[in-house]
């Protein structure tokens, strides 16, 4: 069956304050891991979950936890595995570090913790989580906003499937390769080097959202002691992913609605990227965000929200709230 939620009523609790620390904070054991989380509002209301991309952690969403919940959501973020405050485990063959990993972590957060299925908004490699979330755990998501939506396969052509002995010699090669990296080395190094702030100014039209609060929230998690381990493990985990965990074939499968934007200064993921989505998506929507670059909910996160609520508004089925998945 198909999860449906009540319309969310404005919240009367006054406005909370925004910054990278916003909403109540809590630790979450999960497979052995320690994962980090954070909700703000009032949790009789519909459930709306942000994730972070690529580098970030559930502080990113400083900007947006407040209009949302003042909207009615009660709002929810959590650290993937390997961001944030989250564990970060090394790789392993049989559990690689990807979206559907990912999307597993996910599934079990809105089953043990938001206990209800969910809207899920999700920054760059969020929005793929949230994708992956969506088609493996159908029941569990209600909509998904992906802004935007990044993987190099959307790129490819659609190829035949590859002869197995190129399959088998693909794995050795690109975890020697990402053995070979220094990242204990190189990771500390770029973090303390101009080199950050370069990053960061790539995935912003508005050099001015680069402030302090954001080069920490960035820099802390990638100085941990595990964090080398854990980026080489999601690199590896990426590169080696089977088709049907890649973008095109995931949108293929996706049944629920979804809303795409896109930054029109993107300079990461340039927005003529986003043209190639309905070839496996004709329903989606896509908005493109004037001005904007990658982090578009951070940029202009009056853009943002008002993108979000409006299309929620518009595209949410009416029925009675928390409605469980196994009811």
């Amino acid at each position: 069956m198909s999860a449906t939620v009540s319309p969310p009523q404005p919240s009367q609790t006054q406005p909370a304050p925004t910054g990278a620390h916003w909403g109540e904070p809590s630790q979450w054991q999960w497979e052995g891991h320690s994962i980090h989380w954070r909700v703000l509002g009032q949790r009789d209301a519909p459930a709306l979950v942000l994730l972070h991309g690529f580098g970030a952690a559930s502080g990113h969403w400083r900007h947006n936890a407040s209009a949302l919940v003042e909207a009615g959501w009660c709002v929810y973020a959590i650290d993937l595995l390997g961001f944030g405050a989250s564990s970060q485990p090394p790789h392993r063959r049989h559990r690689p570090l990807d979206n559907r990993l990912w999307a597993r972590q996910l599934q079990a957060f809105l089953e043990q913790v938001v206990q209800a299925p969910a809207v899920l908004v999700g920054n760059s490699l969020g929005g793929l989580v949230g994708i992956t979330c969506a088609v493996f755990f159908p029941n569990w998501v209600l909509a998904v906003i992906a802004a935007p939506l990044p993987d190099p396969t959307l790129l490819l052509p659609i190829q035949r499937r590859r002869a197995r002995w190129g399959r088998v010699l693909r794995r050795p090669l690109v975890v020697l390769l990402c053995r070979l990296l220094p990242l204990e080395l190189l990771l500390p190094l770029i973090v303390r080097s101009p080199l950050l702030d370069l990053g960061l100014r790539s995935a912003y039209s508005d050099q001015s959202a680069v402030d302090l609060e954001l080069r920490r929230l960035v820099a802390r998690p990638a100085l941990r002691p595990t964090a080398a381990r854990a980026l080489r493990a999601m690199s590896i985990g990426m590169a080696l992913r089977p088709g049907p965990a890649t973008a095109p074939c995931l949108l293929r499968r996706l049944k629920h609605p979804l809303l795409v934007l896109w930054g029109s200064q993107d300079r990461l993921i340039p927005i003529e990227v986003s043209q190639q989505l309905r070839q496996h998506k004709e329903d989606l929507e896509l908005q493109q965000l004037h001005g904007v670059g990658h982090c578009p909910h951070d940029e202009h996160p009056e853009l943002f929200n008002a993108a979000v609520l409006s299309w929620l508004t518009r595209n949410l089925v009416v029925g009675p709230p928390r409605e469980q998945p196994w009811a």
